[in-house]
Formats: C-alpha cells, structure tokens, sequence
C-alpha cells in the first residue's frame, strides 16, 4: 500500500503534515510519498530519525495552490503544483491514494482533472463522518458540489451507502434524504424530485425524509443532501461541539470549591466527548465519484489528523471502494450525461 501525501496544503503545512506521516508510517507499516518542496521536506524528515527505513519517500513539486486561488484555474495552470503531482501518482499507478488537506476546491479541480469520474457519476461528493449517538452518520454531500441536481443525490446516496457498508461496516445502510419535514410532500422542487428517485433506487436502503435533529440521533447511517446546505451543516455542528465543550469548562471552572471537586470525578466521560467530537479522530473524508482513492483532510489538520488520514486511506484501498461504486452505479443503470 502506497499513500501519496500533498506536503504542502493546509494552514499547518509542511511541518504538521511530516510528523503525521511519520507517524502514519510507523504505526500502519505503509509506503508513504511525501509530494511538494524537498528543499522545506527533506530537512524536516531529519528530524525525525530514520524517516527512509519506514519506508517514506519525497516526490519534488516545485508549486502550491493558495486558498485564494481560483481552484480550477490553477490546477491547469500549475500542473507542478504539490496536489497535482500526488494526484498523478495515483493516476499513473504508482500510489494507491491521495491525501490533501489544503484548498478543498482545488483537491476537487486535481481530482476530476487527474483521475476522471466514475462512469455514471456527474459529480463526486464529499462524505464527511459526524459522530452521533450510537456511532456514526455519513454527511454527503458535504461541500463539493453546491449546485446538485436530483440525479446528483441519487449519485450520492449510492456511494453513501457503499461508504457505510464497507468502511463503516453497517448492512443494509438507512439513507435519508434531509428536508425541513418527514412527509413525502415536504421540501424544495429538488428534494421533492430526488425523492421517488431514492425510494425507487435498487441498491439503497432507503428511509425516506430525515430532518436535521435527526442526525445526531444515531436514526440514520447517510445523509443526503446537496453540498451547500451539507457544508453548512457540517459547519454549524463543528462550531457547536466546541461551544459546548467550551460552555462546560466555563461551568466547572466558575463553580465553587464542591463543585470543582466533583467535576473531577466526571473528567474521564469529558475526555470521552472530546474524542468523539474530534474530526482529528476521523482523519480525512473521501472525495467519492471519482475514479480513485482521494481523501480530503480539513484545512486545520496536525499531525494527528494526518495519521488517522492515512488509516481511513489504508481501508478505502483495501476495501475496493471505488470498485463496488462502479458496480452498484451500472446496477442502477445511471448513466451520466457530460457537463
């Protein structure tokens, strides 16, 4: 298994991207191509101890991708650009799966780009993992595609669902549809057409409308909605969980002296959300629909990000993802018309 790693993207590149690979490394035993400025790379690494017996190596790119950019644009013009050259390694089949975690935009311009679409995917979608109260839930779309059209979702849910089966390891994933009502006859013209075509799907389990709050209730395994509303959902839970982690230390710190002390009893549980509640812990979300393995980390990603990055990389792989996704789309005979 060999992981291709863009060095170069996010707000804590290259130094926290380098010690989460080492640490990837040392711990799932696989070969690990570091791609962007060897010059910044190599020294790094040196720090680190023997960085070449764990089997990773440095791809030169001379180029980077700013956020500020538009990502299209740049992906053709920069074809030495850090994301564009890990993309090519897979491409080319000398890695197996791509690791980013700067510009989410220009991740998804490389990886159309780079790696094409699987047949009858018109758009690939970001799932993105929300822990909730039993497990997980699967978020797609999450911000790749903010414009989808019905036939989009019905995409969606059938790479939601092979998500979940295979890397989740849940039979028979219940896919929801998000909507502001359970009735049939609720929502927007979009939700309202995408609905016979997911309750009409082969290859899905589906359960009809679900609304927001039903997303932490553990009710639901996938999530389907366009990637507008799914980023800003993403987003609201993100800023939520760490308001109330931050709500409960402002409690327990302006409690009394009794108070104080009790709440020492209940600091192991509080570390026990703090986990669960950690997109660290969940390392990256793949970009699904395209015709390879392409985890996308967030822009604030460290070390630890990058590590479980590279474990989620490790099972899309092994797990054949990308493979079942073409089966169960030519199973429902979509078809893609080109865009």
């Amino acid at each position: 298994m060999k992981v291709a790693i863009d060095a170069m993207g996010g707000d804590f590149a290259p130094e926290e991207i380098v010690h989460g690979a080492v640490q990837a490394a040392g711990e799932y035993h696989c070969q690990i191509v570091l791609v962007g400025d060897e010059a910044r790379l190599i020294p790094l690494l040196e720090k680190t101890g023997d960085w070449q017996k764990l089997g990773i190596t440095v791809q030169h790119a001379s180029q980077t991708i700013d956020m500020t950019e538009h990502p299209a644009t740049a992906v053709r013009k920069k074809k030495d650009a850090s994301v564009v050259v890990a993309t090519r390694l897979v491409k080319q089949g000398d890695c197996d799966v791509v690791i980013a975690a700067g510009s989410t935009g220009a991740a998804v311009a490389a990886a159309l780009f780079g790696l094409g679409r699987i047949p009858g995917i018109e758009r690939p979608a970001i799932a993105t993992p929300l822990p909730n109260l039993s497990g997980t839930t699967m978020l797609i779309d999450s911000g790749a595609n903010t414009d989808a059209k019905p036939k989009h979702l019905l995409q969606c849910a059938v790479m939601g669902s092979i998500y979940a089966e295979y890397i989740l390891g849940i039979k028979k994933p219940r896919v929801g549809l998000l909507n502001i009502g359970e009735e049939e006859t609720k929502g927007n013209d979009q939700a309202l057409a995408a609905y016979p075509l997911l309750q009409n799907a082969k290859t899905i389990n589906f359960i009809g409308n679900i609304e927001g709050r039903d997303i932490p209730k553990g009710g639901v395994d996938v999530v389907v909605c366009d990637g507008f509303v799914g980023n800003v959902v993403l987003k609201f839970g993100e800023g939520l969980a760490s308001a109330i982690l931050q709500l409960v230390k402002d409690a327990i710190k302006n409690a009394g002296f009794l108070a104080k002390a009790a709440s020492l009893l209940v600091l192991p549980a509080l570390s026990v959300l703090k986990k669960k509640l950690d997109y660290a812990e969940y390392g990256g979300a793949p970009l699904l629909g395209v015709d390879g393995g392409f985890i996308i980390c967030h822009g604030s990603s460290k070390a630890k990000a990058i590590k479980n990055a590279v474990r989620v990389a490790q099972e899309f792989a092994e797990k054949k993802v990308v493979d079942h996704i073409r089966e169960n789309i030519a199973k429902e005979g979509i078809t893609a018309n080109e865009e």
